[in-house]
């Protein structure tokens, strides 16, 4: 029998193919399952009546009950004409407008008939009225959803323009619960919804969209929530397990002398933090393994020596390594910096970038080939088909956010025989939820630790006003010897947004900071390779004490003697962005500071961001912030990559307790039954088994 969810959309009552190609192209609804899986996203209490003398412009919808005393048609021509209605109750008298289907609701609209009406407040003319309110005749049975709690589903402005308003969407919810009644089957184990005491899911498909109560709501709530996240956990954790059980590593036994002389010749001692990740790292070398290790630190910590090091174990069996980074600049730095540190080693390091001319291009290949190239460090060109290594041994990745799923996955077929050991990296501090939801097949190390002689950056927020006093502060600074960046968030100007940009910015800073006094270099994703590489050169050197600069600076710029951050608009930009932006700073040994410069005009929520960067420089704290304040769709780039999975119902930023809870049992139920082969466990391999052609393949995460 062909499962209920998997009819097409368009065989539903009043649907039909135009509106079905509508829903899928605004919300990706195809199926009658897609529909009920699109889930309200809030609720509007509809048990509260307000006398018409209660109402007030500022409160949000209401729902009054009256009856329709008289209606005309305003304003000349059909384009201007407007419907008002004069609706009373015992307590006095307000005006409903309409400005769409005006002839239609004049007919439909009966007077001396009582309505329940329910929307915003607003004002004209200095008169309080609805517009475009919901009108339904009460105790009409057939508006279901229309009475106690409401949902309210998230549409577009073309769906409403087609009639998709949220009483249809409602009647379209109450079409398919009446075609699917009796046929919906259940998607988690019987003995698990009564041991953890689960609402059954045909009760919670109709309370989510019809709730009787708060208390029910609740309960179906949970019960979806936690199917969403104990599924995305059941099949990382399997997968993690299957990975752990497959003896497909390479085994790297010794420790030899790269490593040593590395480790050595260090200029300071390793914080605790980088040691115990490096033992974590070895330990899964040597356990015979594919290793698949996240590593995380804030900006600064010394995940790139860790890395290093890490890479050495696997050049002294003989391997060798790729290191990817997201950008030209930060694979310029990642060679530089490993250059320096291996300095005297006979060890062959080579840099593939899309800027790296043919003729070394052709050494280069020749060399990974025949294997005497031992460290290649590049940017997406790594996996270009033509780059093939002899014994490619381990890959680390680096902002591993930044690349897609397939980008990584060519990776793995670079060389032949065992897959390569994988390290992802970041530096931008994962919320836990997040990161057990991202990478929940990954083993993760934290470097939690600063080196010493780190000083925190003291974070300040100035109004644009005050840019005089900024600028006189910056003056001092580069006479004492410094370097400032000055950050923008656009490189060109835009209508629709007033906010301080790149182009108007170089101008304004070079006026205030005149040559030959001062050297100004400007950086953005705008220019040539080589002009961005020569500004860049120029600030790295020393030759230009203020960098102007887009947010392409962001990662992999390590100037030491750069004290000063100034970031305009900071309103625009996101917490992580702006404590990443924060990190390129204090990198040496002198007082660091980074400058917020705002507009006036600041949201709660951009205050709220703001003072968070002003007090704390905790990178964990200011990513569940984060995440809070903006979503995990939004998070450190993962709204561009993808997440692995689609949240229908569950929100990572609100729903930590229920996913460590779906964690919990998912570990529970593959103890128990590590490759889901009982029969009790059917159902759970059925649901994987759908997930797995909804979503990307993060199986091979590196």
């Amino acid at each position: 029998m062909e499962c209920i969810w998997d009819t097409s959309i368009q065989f539903l009552q009043g649907v039909g193919p135009g509106r079905a190609k509508e829903l899928q192209k605004s919300l990706n609804i195809s199926t009658f399952g897609d529909l009920i899986r699109h889930y309200p996203f809030r609720y509007i209490d509809r048990t509260r009546f307000y006398a018409i003398r209660e109402i007030t412009p500022d409160l949000a919808n209401i729902q009054i009950r009256g009856t329709v005393k008289d209606m005309k048609i305003v304003g000349a021509g059909p384009r201007k004409q407007r419907l008002v209605v004069l609706f009373e109750d015992a307590t006095g008298s307000i005006e409903l407008v309409f400005f769409k289907g005006v002839q239609w609701l004049k007919n439909k609209i009966k007077l001396q008939t009582e309505y329940v009406v329910f929307g915003k407040p607003t004002t004209f003319n200095n008169r309080i009225n609805l517009v475009h309110p919901e009108m339904d005749i009460p105790d009409d049975e057939s508006l279901r959803g229309s009475a106690g709690l409401q949902a309210v589903y998230s549409s577009t402005e073309t769906l409403r323009d087609k009639g998709f308003t949220q009483k249809f969407f409602s009647l379209l919810m109450a079409r398919v619960l009446e075609r699917a009644e009796g046929r919906i089957q259940e998607t988690l184990p019987d003995y698990l919804i009564k041991q953890l005491k689960l609402m059954p899911l045909p009760m919670a498909l109709e309370e989510i969209h019809f709730p009787t109560n708060l208390q029910k709501l609740r309960a179906a709530q949970t019960r979806l929530k936690f199917e969403e996240l104990f599924y995305i956990q059941l099949g990382l954790l399997k997968q993690r397990s299957v990975r752990l059980s497959a003896h497909d590593g390479i085994l790297f036994p010794k420790v030899g002398v790269a490593f040593n002389n590395c480790y050595r010749s260090l200029p300071y001692e390793l914080t605790g933090a980088q040691k115990r990740v490096l033992k974590e790292i070895r330990a899964d070398m040597g356990s015979g393994r594919q290793m698949n290790r996240l590593l995380q630190g804030d900006v600064g910590s010394g995940k790139t020596l860790v890395a290093l090091l890490s890479a050495l174990i696997a050049i002294d069996n003989g391997y060798q390594v790729c290191l990817m980074a997201p950008t030209e600049i930060l694979a310029g730095q990642h060679y530089q910096t490993i250059l320096r540190l291996l300095e005297g080693q006979d060890i062959q390091i080579g840099l593939l970038t899309g800027s790296t001319k043919q003729s070394e291009r052709t050494k280069l290949h020749k060399s990974l080939q025949d294997g005497s190239l031992q460290l290649l460090i590049g940017t997406h060109a790594l996996i270009e088909d033509t780059v093939l290594f002899k014994s490619l041994g381990f890959v680390i990745i680096d902002e591993q956010h930044r690349f897609g799923v397939e980008q990584r996955a060519r990776l793995w077929k670079k060389t032949k025989g065992h897959p390569p050991h994988v390290m992802v990296m970041t530096a931008t501090p994962i919320p836990r939820t997040l990161a057990m939801t991202l990478y929940g097949d990954l083993d993760v190390s934290v470097i939690d630790e600063m080196p010493p002689g780190r000083q925190p950056v003291q974070t300040e927020h100035y109004p644009a006003s005050h840019r005089g006093k900024v600028y006189s502060f910056i003056r001092k600074e580069i006479k004492a010897g410094r370097q400032i960046y000055v950050v923008y968030p656009l490189i060109r100007e835009s209508e629709k947004l007033d906010y301080e940009n790149l182009e108007e910015g170089y101008r304004q800073i070079t006026e205030a900071f005149p040559a030959p006094l001062y050297s100004v270099a400007v950086v953005h994703g705008q220019q040539k390779p080589e002009d961005k590489a020569y500004d860049m050169n120029l600030f790295v050197k020393g030759h230009a004490q203020i960098l102007v600069a887009t947010s392409v600076i962001e990662v992999g710029v390590d100037v030491p003697n750069a004290t000063v951050m100034v970031i305009e608009s900071a309103e625009r930009f996101g917490l992580s962005q702006l404590h990443q932006l924060r990190g390129r700073v204090g990198r040496g040994g002198e007082k660091s500071y980074c400058i917020l410069l705002t507009g006036h005009a600041l949201s709660k929520e951009a205050r709220e961001r703001l003072h968070l960067m002003s007090i704390s420089n905790d990178g964990f704290e200011i990513a569940e912030a984060d995440m809070r304040l903006r979503g995990p769709g939004d998070l450190e780039g993962t709204a561009q990559s993808g997440l692995a999975f689609e949240l229908r119902i569950a929100d990572l930023a609100r729903d930590g307790q229920i996913l460590e809870w779906a964690r919990m049992e998912a570990q529970r139920v593959l103890k128990e039954d590590a490759l889901l082969e009982k029969k009790m466990h059917v159902v759970l391999v059925q649901q994987l088994s759908l997930l797995s052609k909804r979503q990307a393949d993060y199986s091979r995460i590196s």
